[in-house]
Formats: structure tokens, C-alpha cells, sequence
């Protein structure tokens, strides 16, 4: 089994991009290619109309449910509504009428893209190391000094090949909107340094006439780089397109916590660095962690099944999702396959004697093992959940990888393109394995 991806539409938004024209356009692609009930889940940036415009029409019993004007008791009647009031209030039929039940649109599940929660945790929450001094002070003499070579080695040809010449490599400058960009620059200097030795980079400071390294600043960015390579790992691992399913998330998040925890304990310099990491990993990844349909969804990935984390209680509301979505597809199943009558079919759940098929099919899958694709084969109930638990992706990296081929068409000569021609020419490019 494989996964293959497509790209269906890339639709022109005119004026603002409120979450009420994203919601509209979703739903149009919906209908226009009749999969509104084939998505399981629908993958974004943590973008504020995009999470508004889930919050408000996506898939979730508090959000399609009006909420009740007054509590009922037992026998019907309106809690609040006293007994022989006479008082009688005129509302304005029409405001009624007029107001937004926010049933017009129906969107799926909406889940937050994981990388660009790592990049928040790397960013933004990393940040608040700097509250411990000694922790400011030395990070910011060592990326000051390694600014200032970025700079002179890309604005200068000739300091380019001053770096090219004593240290074999060239430096990696980092660009804003990509945080793993700043690891591998960092991870660059460190690996001159391990290769061609501190003499290399003296020498370079010194011809360039920037602030030279000292010994601690090299030893604090290379517990940098080794701190901070877990997280650029994790986020590389949920960039995946082909060969990362949902499942692959919370194995990821809590084997990135758990490596983070094992290198504090070592660390010099970047204790506070880590215990920032972990703050914010806790903050932003809490809710998905914990989610029992996550869980499920890395219990029936054959590669982890449950030896990603000790932890029973989370395995057991894994095991319990799983178990009772088994049943309910197995009770579909005879539903659909059987004609007995209205009332045989109210009473078939007495008829149940022992374990039911699926309970021992997944017994089996668990007990199994291989850990490729192809051990679900032999399971087809769980295979099914699996197919749909996995089924989406944990990242909106396709889709930013999607706009990279937009650039490439939209191109200043041809910029009088139409949006209908640009779609097209787009989906044909993105598509050509499918020509």
C-alpha cells in the first residue's frame, strides 16, 4: 500500500480573507468534487482566519449545536420561566430570522499544522530563555559574532572566498521565515570548527576584521546545535509527504521530550534553552497528545504500535478508541449485509457470544511482528481504521511546497496570466505523475 497525493484546485481569493471567504471556497471545492464526505481531517497553518473559520462551521458538537436559551427540567418545562408570570416580551422577528446559525457551511475536522508549531516552539518560545542572564549574555556574544560573518560572507564575493579557502566550506546564511535555516548555519560553523579546527575560523575572523570566537562561544554553539538538532529532526520528519501519516505525531512529540529531558541533564550552557523547548512543546502539543484518535492513529501505524511511550493510561485510551470504532464498523458491516427485520435487528447484540472477530484481529495486529505497511494486510478491520485515522497529513507542508511551484509559474513576464489559466497550468505541473 502507498499513498499518493494529488492537488485538486488552488482558488483566487478577491478582497479580504476572512474566515467566512475561506470557509465559502473550501465548500465549494467540497461540493465540486463531491468529497465532502471522504475528508477525514483538513490540515492548516495556525493562521487566524483559518482557525476561525473551523471553529465556527468545522465538524465539532459545540459548534454545530445552537446553544439552548434555557435549561429543561424533568417534565418539560422551562427552568427559567416563572410560574404564573404574565409578562410578555416582543422580539424583532426579522433579527431572528437574519441571524447566522453558522449552518451554512459544513466543513470536516480541522487540525493545526504540527511543523508550524515546532517552528513557534523554536521561535517564540525559545525566546524566553533569554530570562536567565548568564544564558543572554553567552548566546548573544555568539550569534552576534556569527552574524556578523553571514553578513560579510554574502553581501562580499571576496569574503566568500576568503571562508572557501580556509575553511572548505561555505557558510549557510539563515532567512527569517524558516527556523531550521538558523540550525544549519549554526551547525555549519560547528562543523568547520570539528573538521578544520578553531585556527580556521581565527583566521578568517582576522582577515575579515570581525570579532573572533572565543573558546566559549564555540562551546556554546555546538551544545546549541546539539540541542536543538532533535527539534530540527522532528520537524523534518513531519514534512514528509509520502512516507508520514498522522500517526507519525505524537511518536514524534514524545520522543522529542523525551530526548530533550535526557540532554538537560548534560547540558552547560543551554539548560534554560531546553527548559523553554519543553514549556512550549507542552503548551502547544497538550491537546494533540492527548487526543485518543491521535493515539489510535500511531497504535495502528505498524512501525510503533505501542512501544512509543510507557505510559499505560495513554495506550489504554488508544486501545479503547480503537476497540470500540472496531465495533461499530463490524455492526455496520452486518447491518448493511443482513435483511432480518426491524426487530430482530434491535435484539442481535444479545446474540454475541464471546470475543467478537475484530477484538482478535487486533490482538493479533498488536502481537504481530513486523513493523511495514503490509502487516495490516492480513487484518482488514483494523487496516480500514488505519487507512482512516492516517489518511491525513500532520503538516501543511505540501501546500507551502504547493506555492513554491506557484512562484515558479506566476513570473513577472507573465504576469496578465488569468487566475482559471494559472490554476490550470499549476494542477498539470503538480500533477504530472497522473498525465
Amino acid at each position: 500500500m502507498d499513498r499518493s497525493c494529488a492537488a485538486l484546485a488552488c482558488k483566487r481569493l478577491k478582497g479580504s480573507h476572512t474566515f467566512f471567504a475561506l470557509a465559502s471556497t473550501l465548500n465549494e471545492i467540497h461540493t465540486d468534487f463531491g468529497i465532502r464526505e471522504k475528508i477525514v481531517r483538513t490540515t492548516t497553518d495556525n493562521g487566524s482566519n483559518f482557525l476561525k473559520a473551523f471553529r465556527i462551521y468545522g465538524q465539532s458538537d459545540e459548534n454545530n449545536n445552537l446553544e439552548p436559551v434555557g435549561e429543561v427540567d424533568d417534565d418539560g418545562q422551562d427552568v427559567d420561566e416563572e410560574d404564573g408570570s404574565e409578562d410578555v416580551e416582543f422580539v424583532d422577528a426579522g433579527a431572528l430570522l437574519d441571524e447566522d446559525d453558522y449552518l451554512e457551511y459544513q466543513l470536516p475536522k480541522h487540525h493545526r499544522c504540527a511543523c508550524h508549531l515546532l517552528n513557534l516552539v523554536s521561535t517564540v518560545d525559545a525566546s524566553k530563555a533569554d530570562v536567565n542572564p548568564l544564558y543572554r549574555r553567552v548566546s548573544r556574544s555568539a550569534f552576534a559574532k556569527c552574524s556578523s560573518l553571514w553578513n560579510k560572507s554574502s553581501r562580499s564575493t571576496t569574503a566568500a572566498e576568503v571562508i572557501e579557502d580556509n575553511c572548505k566550506l561555505q557558510l549557510i546564511r539563515p532567512v527569517p521565515t524558516r527556523w531550521n535555516s538558523l540550525f544549519s548555519a549554526v551547525e555549519r560553523i560547528v562543523r568547520i570548527t570539528r573538521e578544520q579546527g578553531e585556527g580556521a575560523l581565527a583566521a578568517v575572523c582576522s582577515e575579515l576584521d570581525t570579532p573572533k570566537f572565543t573558546p566559549v562561544d564555540l562551546a556554546f554553539l555546538a551544545e546549541y546545535a546539539k540541542t536543538m538538532s532533535p527539534v530540527a529532526k522532528a520537524l523534518d520528519v513531519l514534512q514528509g509527504e509520502t512516507s508520514v501519516q498522522m500517526g507519525w505525531l505524537v511518536p514524534t512529540i514524545t520522543l522529542l521530550t523525551t530526548k530533550l529531558q535526557q540532554l538537560s541533564v548534560t547540558s552547560k550552557y543551554s539548560e534554560p534553552l531546553i527548559a523553554a523547548l519543553l514549556s512550549g512543546l507542552e503548551k502547544r502539543f497538550r491537546d494533540m497528545l492527548a487526543d485518543p484518535e491521535l493515539i489510535a492513529a500511531a497504535i495502528l501505524v505498524p512501525k510503533f504500535k505501542t512501544c512509543w511511550t510507557s505510559d499505560e493510561h495513554i495506550i489504554k485510551l488508544g486501545l479503547d478508541y480503537i476497540r470500540s470504532h472496531l465495533d461499530c464498523q463490524a455492526e455496520n458491516s452486518i447491518s448493511e449485509g443482513s435483511q432480518s427485520s426491524e426487530e430482530e435487528d434491535f435484539f442481535s447484540s444479545l446474540k454475541k457470544t464471546g470475543p467478537p472477530e475484530t477484538t482478535q484481529q487486533l490482538d493479533a495486529y498488536l502481537g504481530c511482528p513486523g513493523d511495514t505497511v503490509e502487516v495490516l494486510k492480513p487484518f482488514p478491520a483494523v487496516c480500514k481504521l488505519s487507512l482512516k485515522l492516517n489518511t491525513a497529513l500532520p503538516a501543511s507542508a505540501a501546500c507551502e511546497r504547493l506555492f513554491s511551484v506557484a512562484g515558479l509559474i506566476f513570473r513577472p513576464r507573465r504576469a496578465c496570466i488569468g487566475s482559471k489559466n494559472f490554476e490550470n497550468q499549476m494542477l498539470l505541473r503538480l500533477n504530472k505523475a497522473y498525465w
